[in-house]
């Protein structure tokens, strides 16, 4: 009886620690059996597949977030990165290639290439806040329409296909049967990446340097954490993880333009946010950021499932708090139900 009534007040602590988790859950649950194909491996691979290439930036961005900071040019790092993916791993015999002096280059070398250069766009905005004393907010948004304006340039605004097949195969790939049980490649990799940065955060020196960094800065300097070091560190990784997620991004689409990653930074901060990151800083964990980007895809996907028109869902989801959308969906559920009978 005690371990029921110790069970019952651990789900209701949860409940009201995490109404936001609770109610997404909830409203992928009355979709699920209200349309016939959400409930389907199918459907639950391509949620897996999406929520892996969302969770990467998260992790990028939650670093930034512990540290009372903010990472606005996440999503445009990520389309830079995809779109240099893209030019420089197409088909060397593809009639629209854009470079047409570069070789077919190896999808791994192609890797190396765009890690560094999101490195270098992550340590420009790491030097910038730490060294220049410019806010993380202005920092970010300054480099974000840096970073999109090179994407421009680089891609002369044209969209980008005439990738080599076996690097759409990789980043595509699964275990098992396609219509069947299967599990996407991508799934692994985010769950390599998660158990890499729960060791960083919860195991390493860097980990417990950030978390003091986010309750005090002062303090934390005071006390020998080098918090320059520190939060150059945390935006260089950040940039790195955006490079990846925008490399696998490019191949999980088979194409690239320059409107890739566009808001892919708010959906991370929501997502992380909704795990319980705290934006004042000093709180965050790893499960938290999964939790949140898994549940934001799930919502994300389930509203468009009512038939609900797509500009209204993009709008809502711009503009309208997350922890909104569910009355908002539950409105339009009752009532397109009662207009179609």
């Amino acid at each position: 009886m005690n371990n029921k009534e110790s069970f019952g007040k651990k789900f209701l602590n949860y409940v009201k620690s995490n109404p936001i988790v609770v109610m997404l859950v909830i409203v992928a649950i009355i979709v699920g059996f209200t349309k016939d194909n959400f409930f389907s491996w199918k459907n639950f691979g391509n949620l897996m597949s999406n929520t892996a290439v969302r969770f990467l930036i998260a992790l990028g961005v939650s670093g930034c977030l512990i540290t009372k900071g903010t990472d606005l040019s996440a999503g445009r790092q990520a389309g830079l990165a995809a779109c240099l993916t893209g030019i420089l791993i197409q088909k060397a015999d593809y009639s629209g290639k854009l470079w047409k002096a570069v070789p077919e280059l190896n999808m791994f070398v192609v890797l190396l290439i765009v890690v560094a250069i999101g490195a270098l766009l992550g340590l420009l905005n790491g030097t910038i806040i730490t060294l220049l004393k410019v806010p993380p907010f202005i920092t970010t948004l300054g480099t974000q329409t840096i970073v999109y304006g090179l994407c421009l340039v680089v891609t002369d605004a044209q969209p980008i296909g005439g990738f080599q097949k076996s690097f759409i195969d990789l980043i595509n790939g699964r275990l098992g049967n396609s219509n069947g049980f299967h599990l996407p490649y991508l799934l692994f990799v985010a769950a390599l990446f998660g158990l890499f940065f729960w060791f960083l955060y919860n195991k390493m020196r860097h980990g417990k340097y950030m978390y003091a960094i986010g309750g005090n800065e002062v303090a934390a300097e005071v006390s020998g954490v080098n918090t320059t070091k520190t939060l150059m560190l945390i935006y260089t990784t950040a940039g790195i993880m955006y490079a990846i997620a925008g490399w696998l991004l490019a191949g999980k689409t088979g194409g690239a333009s320059t409107s890739m990653g566009m808001g892919y930074e708010l959906e991370a901060i929501a997502a992380c946010t909704i795990g319980g990151v705290s934006t004042t800083g000093g709180i965050g964990t790893v499960s938290g950021v999964l939790v949140g980007t898994t549940s934001y895809r799930a919502s994300s996907s389930s509203w468009p499932s009512r038939s609900t028109c797509a500009s209204t869902w993009r709008r809502s989801n711009s503009v309208i708090p997350k922890k909104f959308l569910g009355a908002f969906w539950l409105r339009d559920f009752f009532v397109f139900d009662a207009v179609i009978r």
